[in-house]
């Protein structure tokens, strides 16, 4: 299929998490006709990974196309769907340099939110004009003259410049399809959206004789494919792409990485990608066909020396150790248990995901796999359970740097919390435990306060249990990554200690009624347990050892049908990143396709003595 040379806008949506930016996308291939009317089209259609749409958050960063044909000429779109989560701003670096303009979508309700400012600091640095949607305007609560000061305010704050601050504004409903200029417009459909977007967003800059020029195009996506192997999306500055040709690729620093022929080159067409006879410079394309090249390559014409520059990223902030499961029930629920196994999923993961690098420790037993949050850690340790993988993951700790003295530097966090006003003061003083300074509080009406803080990342570990108790679950709290400053002190981690077994086999009623009394329990009767597992929290600061196996002593005097009337009262069942933030620096979490257990690293009671005299 020959791609015939339409005029093209390159654009990516920026909002925060759950403001409505895929819903709109929804909306955009309906109204334009990428998708037929009377077809079948899964909700949020951009979000095709399962995590993704049980969380309701883009984890990936994922381009469609849209042939706007309501203008003069027809016009293609490529529209690029970004996360909103600043876990995954590895994936928004990179996408904004493949771009002309953006939308920045906000909620107007809640106005700018903090993963908003992350990315839209990076649109603005590139010099992008960005065109503001003010999205949920039919709500109630909606508020959209504030949502739209707090917009402007943000811009200055980033330091936009005349042109940037001069922005066009949309309202919109992106759930029932419509936008317009004002809100007192007819709301009928997405057509003025579209026109501000043609007036708005430049066609790609091509330079004079780029057609002519050797083919030139930065990677910013990786995937794989089972049948065409490595696939990178990027696109074309200078050139034309065409299968069969022969190509190299080269890294940041100029250094040849490998020749390759292309397999295929691939258009977005709608939701699909369909092969293409050749494309132009200013298209965004995927090509197969290389097998070493990765994020941040250049692909080129075997004549072409000179790479293109490539976006820098921020650092990982957090670190976890993932190894292979060796516990007592290691083997028993999932096939992937060997090192080399594992080494070769992360390695896979490290190559499409310029966010997260992966280490072998010393002993070459386990690897460290360092990130930008809980979230982005949890969601790989999530994808690989449900792959068949079974792991023991550490807690998590952060990735500390040095300044030219050798003095240690910590990541630090700014935090900003929406908060009912009666419960700020408590949020105040467990922050302030945890080394955080205010910044700023404000009255964020309707009975809300809002905080600013910055927070050591450290401090956040596992906090967002304590802070949704603390606040009644009414409160909001969102972070992005701030700096590294100079290391502040030691925090205070968790106050209990926990409930240990002392014995391999099945728990039994009757030994858990008797443990209540002690905390919390995590188990349940008929549970296979071993020896050095944690069954349950303990009221006190120690931790103890029990036995969850030991049944009732059966007399000639005490009927055994009396077991039946133990009443227990259901454990406390744990998710994922509450397991990973709850363990402590001796502890693990044993994660499974099926199930989510805790335990000492020391499985034997006289091996955790040792350990914690070495540790002391």
């Amino acid at each position: 299929m020959t791609q015939r040379n339409i005029p093209l806008r390159n654009l990516a949506i920026i909002a925060h998490v759950d403001h409505g930016k895929t819903t709109l996308v929804d909306e955009m291939l309906r109204q334009s006709g990428a998708v037929r009317e009377n077809s079948e089209m899964a909700e949020r259609a951009m979000d095709s990974n399962d995590i993704e749409r049980e969380r309701g958050i883009t984890i990936l960063a994922k381009c469609t196309s849209v042939l706007w044909e309501g203008g003069d000429e027809p016009v293609r779109l490529n529209i690029i769907d970004t996360p909103g989560h600043a876990d995954f701003g590895g994936e928004v670096e990179r996408i904004l340099s493949m771009v002309d303009g953006c939308l920045l979508l906000i909620d107007a309700t809640e106005g700018p939110m903090p993963q908003t400012k992350f990315v839209l600091s990076k649109a603005l640095a590139l010099g992008m004009k960005p065109i503001v949607v003010l999205n949920k305007v039919d709500r109630p609560s909606a508020d959209p003259d504030t949502a739209l000061d707090a917009a402007f305010d943000l811009f200055a704050a980033l330091g936009a410049n005349d042109e940037q601050l001069d922005f066009p504004v949309v309202y919109a409903a992106g759930r029932d399809g419509w936008a317009d200029h004002s809100l007192e417009g007819p709301r009928e459909n997405l057509i003025p959206l579209f026109e501000t977007i043609l007036d708005r967003i430049p066609a790609p800059t091509v330079d004079d004789g780029a057609h002519e020029e050797p083919f030139r195009m930065l990677a910013t996506t990786l995937e794989a494919d089972p049948f065409l192997g490595r696939i990178l999306t990027g696109r074309i500055i200078s050139g034309k792409a065409k299968p069969g040709i022969t190509m190299k690729a080269l890294s940041r620093n100029g250094d040849l990485i490998e020749q390759a022929r292309v397999s295929k080159v691939l258009a977005f067409r709608g939701l699909k990608r369909q092969p293409v006879d050749e494309a132009t410079p200013g298209d965004i394309i995927a090509i197969a066909g290389f097998s070493k090249a990765s994020v941040s390559d250049t692909l080129c014409d075997v004549t072409a020396t000179e790479p293109l520059p490539a976006q820098p990223i921020d650092p990982p902030t957090l670190s976890i150790t993932l190894a292979p499961n060796d516990s007592p029930l290691a083997g028993r629920e999932g096939d992937k248990v060997q090192s080399r196994v594992i080494r070769e999923r992360l390695m896979r993961q490290a190559e499409g995901d310029v966010a997260i690098s992966i280490s072998e420790t010393e002993a070459k037993d386990a690897f460290e796999v360092a990130g930008r949050g809980e979230l982005q850690l949890g969601v790989l340790i999530e994808n690989m359970r449900r792959e068949g993988f079974e792991l023991a993951v550490s807690r998590p700790r952060v990735v500390t740097q040095l300044d030219e003295n050798g003095q240690a530097l910590e990541p630090i966090e700014e935090v900003v919390i929406d908060v009912d006003d009666d419960y700020s003061g408590v949020v105040i003083e467990k922050l302030s435990q945890k080394k955080a300074d205010l910044v700023e509080m404000k009255p964020a009406g309707a009975g809300k306060t809002r905080l600013i803080m910055h927070v050591p990342s450290r401090a956040l570990i596992g906090y967002h249990g304590e802070f949704l108790t603390d606040t009644r679950g009414t409160g909001v709290m969102n972070r992005s990554y701030l700096e590294h400053a100079p290391y502040k002190g030691a925090i205070e981690g968790r106050r209990n200690g926990v409930l240990i077994s002392n014995g391999d086999g099945t728990a039994v009623p009757y030994a858990i009624w008797n443990l209540e009394e002690r905390g919390v329990m995590f188990i349940q009767p008929g549970e296979q347990i071993y020896e050095g597992m944690i069954v349950g929290e303990n009221a006190k600061p120690n931790d103890l050892d029990v036995n969850p196996l030991k049944a009732k002593q059966l007399t000639n005097i005490r009927a055994a049908g009396k077991d039946d009337a133990v009443k227990l009262t259901p454990p406390k069942r744990m998710s994922l990143e509450q397991a990973i933030a709850y363990i402590d620096d001796d502890e693990l979490v044993e994660v499974t396709p099926k199930s989510i257990r805790l335990r000492k690293i020391a499985l034997k009671p006289h091996l955790r003595k040792k350990r914690a005299k070495d540790m002391a």
